[in-house]
């Protein structure tokens, strides 16, 4: 399926698109908001500045995929694969990625408010400047993360593995 065929049939009022090998495929700034792609592969797609608002990505591929100021906010990314993707400036509030992997991905600038990042695999991801205020990252693995600036008031850190991570104040956590 390509992007005008998706694009065709969201607007023609079709949300489920589950299971669609959608790698690689250009959807810069589409308006996908409530679409189902759980378990889609959507390795390598270029979803910069799309509104997945409501989403269902639920274990779907997501690697190396561009989301550059994407908006998903309350969209459901558990399971997920984002692992080297980019999400700077992506808007991920009261998103759920439970157990998401997202090692190595770019969140600099991802607000990520009230988001529920427990169990997340985020090791030597980039989270510099990220909003992570009220986020649940209860047992994520922050190994080697950077979070440098990022505001981390009132989230969730317990059982969080932080060794080697770069704190918002710049130290090297042990």
């Amino acid at each position: 399926m390509d992007a005008d065929d998706l694009l065709g049939l969201y607007a023609a009022g079709d949300r489920d698109f589950s299971s669609t090998n959608l790698s690689g495929i250009n959807l810069a700034q589409a308006k996908l908001s409530g679409a189902n792609l759980i378990r889609a592969n959507l390795a390598q797609a270029i979803l910069s500045g799309a509104n997945l608002s409501g989403a269902f990505l639920v274990v779907a591929n997501l690697d190396e995929a561009n989301l550059k100021g994407a908006t998903l906010i309350v969209a459901n990314l558990s399971g997920a694969s984002l692992s080297r993707a980019n999400l700077s400036e992506a808007n991920l509030s009261e998103a759920v990625l439970s157990g998401a992997v997202l090692q190595k991905a770019n969140l600099s600038g991802a607000i990520l408010q009230g988001a529920i990042l427990a169990g997340v695999n985020l090791m030597q991801s980039n989270l510099q400047g990220a909003n992570l205020q009220g986020a649940n990252l209860y047992g994520a693995d922050l190994q080697e993360a950077n979070l440098s600036t990022a505001n981390l008031t009132r989230a969730n850190l317990r059982g969080t593995n932080l060794r080697g991570a770069i704190m918002p104040d710049g130290s090297i956590h042990q």
